[in-house]
């Protein structure tokens, strides 16, 4: 169950994440929102014409019956009928028509939220309004690392002007965390204010104990394994991921770049910088993650493990309690004290930042700064049924692996404990990181940890 929210939380956070496209948008000129035709981006300008058109045909026309503001909106912007690399030679609304369409989509939303006899109030409404404000949150963040990937300049974010994120805490934290084992309710139940539809339904399940990093794995400690030959060395990946590797003639993170031996800098949107070395390696694939286990005798936890131990508690008698949190420091909302999210930071902050946010077990920004590769497929939970954009989950279950957390750049309001993030391994421009899991006697006969 959807909790049913006021009509102007509603406004407010549709407008909001609007105006994250728009800076994101118009802070580039007519070439840069086309861009190059790479296989891991989109033309911005076409991007931004989907938000629109998705939330056009999945709330205004869809459910409301709302009459087309645009005519041949579906053959320009339906990303599922669409293929990827058609959509530069497509006839799109040029900048400022497609402002405009945005602005058109934006107001009709709004009029039926400001009263009179088709004003909302149901749990439906909730539901697929708030959806739509975290489908162009999605692909904020997804604009975001497409100006990573192409060296454009760093967003002029309004959020972050005054921000000090040295303020929160700095340097290294080593050590793991120990996790008892027991029973836990894995994914979402109905009482909950929001949930997406792959977190349905919550369910028992068994964790032995185990012991997971306090932190992500930093640039640093990804360095070591670098100097160690560990992207040449065949024993330590998997044969896709070593195809992969020799494919893409990989020898270090995408944008590293060699500065003498054993030395890196990092490109960091346009500018060059000095690789930090507390802060979490970012832009890895599940390959290179996988790899660095291997080598550092660790694993990655299964997504079971990363949500005990972000929401799990313990019981006061060595178990796990049969309570959760929302968040890893409570149920309270984050704020700029507890995670890196929204954007505020302009970038990572060094893990060991951030202790407010703590889990219960200690564990330090499993919500923010990045997010973590598991070792788990992203398949369905027992009860699995899709939502209204039934396109969300279900087409790709089996194909994908399993991302918790969220990153710098992921809005606050849309993540969670229970969140299920899921890209295809080979990718390096999702702000994707890892921390890792300390082997346990299981592993070596083959249990599932709890999987």
């Amino acid at each position: 169950m959807t909790e049913i929210v006021s009509n102007q939380y509603l406004i407010d956070t549709l407008a909001d994440a609007r105006a994250r496209s728009l800076e994101l948008f118009e802070s580039l000129d007519d070439e840069q929102i086309i861009g190059p035709r790479l296989g891991i981006v989109n033309p911005l300008l076409w991007e931004v014409g989907h938000v629109a058109w998705f939330t056009e045909q999945f709330v205004l026309r869809m459910l409301y019956d709302h009459r087309p503001l645009l005519n041949n909106a579906d053959e320009l912007y339906d990303s599922i009928a669409i293929e990827h690399d058609v959509r530069w030679d497509l006839p799109i609304l040029d900048r400022k028509r497609c402002l405009q369409y945005m602005q058109d989509v934006q107001d009709a939303m709004g009029e039926r939220l400001t009263g009179g006899p088709d004003a909302l109030a149901s749990e439906q409404d909730s539901f697929i309004y708030q959806f739509a404000a975290f489908h162009e949150d999605m692909h904020t963040e997804a604009y975001t690392y497409t100006r990573q990937t192409l060296s454009y300049p760093t967003p002029p974010l309004k959020i972050a002007e005054g921000f000090d994120p040295s303020r929160l805490g700095g340097g290294a934290y080593p050590g793991d965390a120990e996790i008892p084992g027991g029973t836990f309710r894995l994914g979402s139940d109905p009482d909950v204010p929001f949930m997406f539809d792959n977190e349905k339904w919550g369910h028992e399940v068994t964790v032995y104990p185990f012991q997971i990093a306090k932190a992500p794995v930093t640039n640093g400690e990804f360095a070591a394994f670098i100097a160690d030959d560990g992207y040449k060395r065949r024993d330590l990946w998997r044969d896709v991921g070593w195809g992969w590797r020799a494919d893409k003639e990989a020898e270090h993170p995408v944008y590293w770049i060699a500065d003498g031996k054993d030395k890196w800098k990092l490109r960091h949107f346009d500018s060059v910088i000095d690789l930090p070395q507390d802060k979490p390696v970012i832009h890895i694939n599940w390959y290179e993650a996988h790899a660095y286990c291997v080598w550092a005798k660790r694993r990655l936890p299964t997504e079971i493990e990363w949500e005990v131990a972000a929401a799990g508690q313990p019981d006061g008698n060595g178990g796990i309690a049969p309570t959760k949190r929302r968040y890893p420091w409570g149920d309270a909302l984050e704020n700029d004290s507890r995670a890196n999210l929204d954007g505020r930071g302009l970038g990572l902050a060094d893990v060991g930042a951030f202790p407010e946010g703590d889990s219960a077990w200690g564990c330090r920004q499993m919500l923010g700064n990045i997010w973590e590769w598991t070792g788990s497929q992203f398949d369905p939970y027992p009860g699995f049924s899709p939502d209204l954009y039934r396109e969300y989950s279900e087409p790709v279950f089996g194909t994908r692996k399993v991302l918790r957390g969220g990153a710098w750049a992921t809005r606050g309001r849309m993540v969670t404990n229970m969140y299920r993030n899921y890209f295809t391994p080979e990718r390096r421009d999702v702000f994707g990181g890892f921390r890792t899991c300390a082997l346990q006697d299981w592993d070596a006969i083959g249990l599932p940890a709890g999987r």
